[in-house]
């Protein structure tokens, strides 16, 4: 029997979109870094929790295979996006165009590939690049407080992540290139 397509696993992504505006409303409009970096870990954090359930009790279904990604995309994509209008969050147009360029471009492989009947499913430098974003962006956050960015050595220990994010985000979409075309290149040699 197919798993409803308003799960708890879906549920748990929609919230997470909620939570994704919400935040970027608090990025725009207030100065309360804290309970954002608290709202934006709580958002992604969410994002192991409901793919967990849907392994674990069978959920999986067609709206969480498109939606779990999308809102992933959407809460980084915009952090990042947001966060750029900030000048002391350290984040440039510059990354913020790298994380958006990326994120389309894999996007645009994996939908080609599993079109072809090839699970192209994350890999382990996707996952890295996740984390790394995630911690990017949590500082990039922290940074705005003055109290925070007071801190001996923090808007360094920011920088490295930014750099480390704009670093493995461009490798994580090397490395998706070329596990695509290996993938490929196995199903002609099949077909």
């Amino acid at each position: 029997m197919a798993a409803s397509n308003w799960n708890t696993p879906n549920l748990i992504s929609m919230s997470r979109l909620v939570l994704s505006f919400i935040l970027f409303g608090l990025i725009t409009a207030t100065d309360w870094w804290i309970t954002s970096a608290v709202l934006f870990v709580v958002a992604v954090a969410t994002d192991a929790v409901d793919g967990y359930i849907a392994r674990k009790y069978n959920l999986i279904t067609v709206l969480g295979r498109i939606l779990d990604p999308l809102v992933d995309k959407v809460i980084i994509c915009g952090a990042f996006l947001f966060l750029q209008m900030h000048p002391g969050s350290g984040v440039s147009p510059w990354l913020t165009l790298v994380v958006v360029v990326r994120e389309l471009y894999v996007t645009s492989l994996r939908g080609f590939y599993e079109q072809q009947g090839i699970d192209f499913s994350a890999s382990s430098s996707g996952k890295w690049k996740m984390v790394d974003q995630c911690i990017a962006v949590t500082l990039s956050l922290l940074s705005l407080n003055p109290w925070f960015a007071a801190l001996p050595y923090f808007l360094q220990i920011r920088n490295a992540f930014l750099l480390l994010a704009l670093l493995i985000t461009i490798y994580s979409g090397y490395d998706y290139t070329l596990r695509g075309i290996k993938l490929y290149r196995e199903k002609i040699t099949q077909a």
